[in-house]
């Protein structure tokens, strides 16, 4: 067998073949969502919301809650997305506008409100994974790991990036770009290979999504 493909299975060595299949396709229809989102195609939330809920399921079983519940907004955000771009669709091309004042000070509030809101689920995990019982359940930050506080970081990236896609916002991308790069070394050091690899192909997308919508926008009137 290639070297590659004995280093990449040996990474699932022990993984339940059905968490890895899910893990797959969770990521085909990811880098479909966001390749149809560079294309400013609605298609990006039906796509985006098959991916979103298996994510759901995998992160809850490999404990990163803060984006496991980023999914969990997503697919929420991804049907309203949905309508809202459906109602300013025309061919399944949407119009693209540039961030407001209003909008960032938007963005500041989600961000903040992210979090802290994730900073209180991880504070409450043990007490969580111990049934919701405080019976010899010690709180603390220094029950946190490493992992847990980037996954706050990028929670917070993520959440402020999936609302100003929904408004078409053409800086949606610069946070993709940010959550995307720091996501490849935290699902690597999981054990998640696929979905490390998933977001490096996410950068590259945002990346071009950015450049394609900032095209777009000089090159259509505003809405």
């Amino acid at each position: 067998m290639n070297p590659f493909f004995e280093w990449l299975f040996s990474q699932y060595q022990g993984v339940p073949f059905h968490l890895v299949l899910i893990e797959i396709i969770g990521v085909i229809f990811g880098f479909l969502s966001v390749w149809f989102a560079k294309r400013g195609n609605i298609w990006v939330y039906p796509t985006g919301i098959v991916s979103t809920v298996l994510f759901v399921y995998l992160l809850w079983h490999y404990v990163l809650w803060g984006d496991m519940l980023i999914n969990a907004y997503y697919t929420v955000m991804s049907v309203y997305g949905w309508v809202l771009w459906a109602k300013n669709a025309h061919n399944q091309q949407i119009s693209i506008s540039p961030t407001t004042r209003k909008d960032w000070q938007v963005c500041i509030g989600l961000g903040l409100f992210s979090l802290l809101f994730v900073v209180g689920v991880y504070y409450l995990k043990p007490f969580i994974r111990n049934d919701f019982s405080m019976e010899g359940v010690q709180l603390g930050f220094h029950n946190f790991l490493f992992t847990e506080y980037i996954d706050v970081f990028t929670t917070a990236i993520f959440l402020v990036g999936m609302w100003l896609m929904a408004k078409r916002k053409l800086e949606n991308w610069l946070f993709w770009i940010l959550g995307d790069l720091v996501s490849v070394p935290l699902y690597l050091k999981k054990g998640m290979f696929f979905t490390s690899f998933q977001y490096l192909l996410f950068t590259i997308i945002a990346i071009m999504g950015y450049l394609e919508w900032k095209r777009l926008l000089h090159k259509s009137p505003l809405p």
